[in-house]
């Protein structure tokens, strides 16, 4: 069976309400390559079945099918379709959870300022536009957000709030505000444009209302109806949401100039802009000879002869301060009482304020620990800014194996994640979400659940999970092609265990919700297999050795190949890629796995035995020691094929031809060896995992490096790389500058202050210096980090070692925004 065989809808998934209704609870398999799909199937008594790779007879088929339903672990509530800023690749946009969903968008530009030809129209979230800072202020994650958006000359508070009710979901409200940053600005005007679409492939009806319509216009003058060629409203029906209709209201009308709209249609929405930019004119009125950049109204193309709208849009332009509330109802919900409009929005969302306030103070006590208001409010905008982030995508990736000659798709699916930077890395990357996870689950677990559920969902018989998730136009559209393909040899590292242990550690079976547990049961088999495939696929040639797949044994122009699939790209390994390396890094997250595995197995009284033993011997420190610990350079390190004398040259040009490229150059044959000649963060894995027993020498050793200046140590962070090692912020090609080779990253300081704190606390002769080097190491991030943020606006990707400043990509609220739980100490 090809993988392209195979739909899936959301309504084969097992809902948290299912769970409840169905519980008492009142309060590796090897296939035959990527392209090919077997199933998972779970029995009440926990054995494990596989599927076969290709089955020819239709009857074995539906078996199958049906088998991979019953294992199906997303849990969305299906019935809950009402849209949520789930788009969050634009500065502000509305999404329902549904494959085909209906899209809403916001678009603004100033005409005053508009230069000739380019109107500087914000849309997607870009660095190129040079805001000084965007990102939401609060979120719940559930029913509303508040975020500030300033741009150059205006600043735009863009807010939602949702109400539930009816069939179809419920009811939310958009309010765009936008004022002036300057005072002489008063008065100039804004353009606000308030888009509707469909997703992709999407299947539903628009249609456009317009004000004049329902007017009458005798006897008014010319420059007073050009404020009523907008839209009054657009009704619409999919077949998912229902009936439903979206309304637009302008709270002060003496400040509106102008309005319009086009209807038209557009074949994907990472189109709708230049859709948008197509159907703009240079309207003059004959009498008062104002102009107005306006939308054209109606637009189809000759040949189409449905003149059916996928693609319409309400513009409002007038002068500062202005302000547009976009009000969408369902037609199912027959006791609304009141639109959710004017003082009965302020009074829901200020409730909403004040409950968020209220659960923030109760998760993270930062006011207990005395932290200022200034520096509660970063933290409540860090959270909000990564609940905020979470998409909804659907499509299928393009996936390719060593049994596949060209990519193949892989099947459609829904994808519910939080993303990295939603200017930068838009889309679900997974050994990102792990992180992130770690500050949602603390904040609402059954967003956690989800989440987690849906990547479950992701997963191939292999095991194996595609560790970046391009799906949809709108996500593809931003990613370079050579970036696409997903290869089934490559994993990313299983941060989700660390999701799970921080969930469930030293919890008893009495204090984890029937729910919990429900959902915990329906993971396992995904569970098993991935840790199977992690296991099995990636083991080296020796008990208790493995390697990360993926490095490039051909590659003449990087001077050390990258290995991207550990997540740390760019960061040194042996010189020479070969079959007999051993990742240090690996071994610890394998060795983490193992752990959380039994872990699970107790609390769900699964048979956990084999993962105890795992984890036993993984984390054997002698073992560990003698596979790993150079003793010449008192470091743990890779091991491999290595020579430190590599540089990259260029070669001879030739009379009349291109400079060519900078290739490597090998002035000493490599042995196979430690790689001791380096020191960062994957010399820290043993500690960051905490598998060093309390006593350990390595662990003292490791403490002692750890403070060293001219290592890793600096007054901003860990960098990632010592200045002692060979490739220290050196380019790994002639045109990629370092990125795991200097910089310092939150994630990883995160995990090496929650060792700290751990060493801290457990009897040992390194305690005390744990607990020095914990306090200085926590204080120092939250410092830097906060005063990149004062002084730029943003949380940034990573932080430079020498000076602090952020660097890489903004706004960056994945895994930086771990500063929240060094603030809160939430190691657990």
């Amino acid at each position: 069976m090809d993988c392209t065989d195979i739909k899936y809808d959301d309504d084969d998934k097992i809902s948290f309400e299912q769970v409840l209704k169905s519980s008492d609870h009142s309060s590796h398999s090897h296939g035959q390559g990527v392209s090919k799909l077997s199933v998972l199937k779970t029995q009440h008594n926990g054995s494990l079945y596989t599927g076969f790779g290709v089955i020819a007879i239709s009857v074995v088929s539906w078996f199958v099918y049906q088998g991979y339903l019953e294992t199906r672990v997303n849990s969305p509530l299906t019935e809950n379709k009402v849209a949520f800023p789930f788009r969050p690749g634009v500065y502000f946009g509305m999404k329902s959870r549904d494959k085909h969903s209906l899209l809403a968008g916001l678009m603004w530009f100033m005409p005053d300022v508009a230069a000739a030809g380019n109107l500087n129209l914000r849309h997607l979230c870009d660095q190129g536009d040079n805001l000084e800072q965007y990102g939401w202020k609060e979120h719940d994650g559930r029913n509303f957000g508040v975020q500030v958006i300033v741009d150059k000359f205006i600043q735009l508070e863009t807010s939602f709030v949702t109400k539930l009710g009816g069939n179809h979901g419920g009811d939310w409200t958009a309010r765009i505000q936008v004022e002036p940053r300057m005072k002489e600005l008063r008065g100039q005007q804004v353009t606000l444009f308030f888009y509707l679409t469909l997703d992709d492939n999407g299947k539903g009806l628009l249609q456009p209302i317009r004000m004049i319509d329902n007017m009458d216009t005798s006897g008014m003058e010319a420059n007073e109806s050009v404020k009523f060629l907008g839209l009054s409203a657009v009704h619409g029906h999919t077949e998912t949401l229902g009936d439903f209709r979206v309304s637009f209201h302008h709270a002060n009308e003496q400040s509106i100039v102008h309005t319009a709209f086009l209807s038209t249609t557009v074949a994907s929405p990472h189109l709708v802009k230049d859709a948008l930019q197509s159907g703009l004119r240079l309207m003059e009125d004959k009498k008062s000879k104002q102009r107005h950049i306006s939308l054209a109204g109606t637009l189809f193309a000759k040949e189409d002869k449905l003149k059916q709208p996928n693609f319409v849009v309400h513009q409002v332009t007038g002068k500062l301060p202005l302000l547009l509330e976009i009000v969408y109802e369902s037609n199912s919900f027959a006791e609304r009482g009141t639109m959710l409009r004017g003082e009965v929005y302020d009074a829901l969302l200020q409730k909403y304020r004040e409950q968020f306030r209220i659960q923030f103070e109760s998760k993270f006590r930062l006011n207990e620990k005395g932290f200022s208001e200034e520096e509660q409010d970063f933290a409540k905008s860090a959270m909000s800014n990564l609940v905020g982030g979470i998409g909804y995508f659907y499509g299928s990736s393009k996936v390719q194996s060593v049994h596949n000659k060209e990519p193949v798709p892989y099947w459609n699916a829904p994808l519910y994640t939080a993303v990295p930077s939603r200017s930068f890395f838009p889309r679900g990357f997974l050994w990102d979400e792990g992180f992130h996870n770690l500050i949602i689950s603390q904040w609402d677990r059954e967003i956690s659940f989800d989440i987690m559920a849906h990547w479950f969902d992701l997963m191939n018989v292999e095991g194996w999970i595609p560790r970046e998730q391009i799906l949809g136009s709108e996500a593809r559209a931003r990613v370079p092609d050579e970036f696409v393909v997903q290869r089934n040899n490559q994993g990313n590292p299983p941060t989700f265990f660390l999701v799970l242990d921080a969930m469930f550690k030293n919890r008893p079976v009495r204090d984890v919700s029937t729910l919990e547990l429900e959902q915990l049961n329906r993971m396992w088999p995904r569970l098993v297999a991935w840790y199977n495939w992690f296991n099995t696929s990636l083991h080296g040639p020796e008990p208790g050795t493995y390697y990360w797949r993926g490095r490039d044994t051909a590659s003449v122009r990087e001077l050390n190949p990258k290995s991207l699939s550990s997540g740390l790209d760019d960061y040194p390994r042996a010189s020479h890629p070969t079959t007999y390396e051993r990742h240090l890094d690996l071994r610890c997250w394998i060795t983490l796995a193992a752990k959380v595995m039994a872990s699970i197995a107790d609390l769900i009284g699964r048979e956990g035995r084999k993962y105890h033993e795992t984890f036993v011997f993984l984390s054997n420190n002698e073992l560990l020691n003698a596979q790993h610990w150079s003793e010449k350079a008192k470091r743990y390190a890779d091991y491999g094929l290595h020579t430190s004398n590599v540089t990259l040259r260029r070669p001879k040009s030739v009379a009349g031809q291109p400079k060519p490229d900078k290739i490597r150059w090998v002035s000493e044959e490599p042995t196979p060896r430690f790689v001791d000649d380096t020191f960062g963060y994957v010399s820290l894995f043993p500690l960051i995992i905490e598998i060093l027993q309390p006593d350990s020498p390595q662990l003292g050793q490791l403490l002692q490096d750890l403070r060293n200046p001219n290592l890793l140590w600096t007054k901003y962070g860990l960098r990632s790389l010592s200045k002692t090692s060979p490739l220290y912020n050196k380019r790994n090609t002639e045109h990629d500058p370092p990125y795991w080779r200097g910089p310092i990253w939150i994630n990883i300081n995160y995990l090496v202050a929650r060792a700290l704190h751990h060493y801290s606390v457990v009897e040992g002769p390194h305690q005390t210096r744990a607990l020095l080097l914990y306090n200085e190491l926590r204080e120092n991030l939250i410092s830097n980090v906060l005063r990149e943020y004062r002084k730029t606006g943003y949380i940034w990707e990573q932080y430079n070692d020498a000076n602090g400043a952020g660097q890489g990509c903004r706004p960056f609220t994945g895994w930086s925004t771990l500063v929240l739980l060094l603030m809160s100490e939430t190691y657990v």
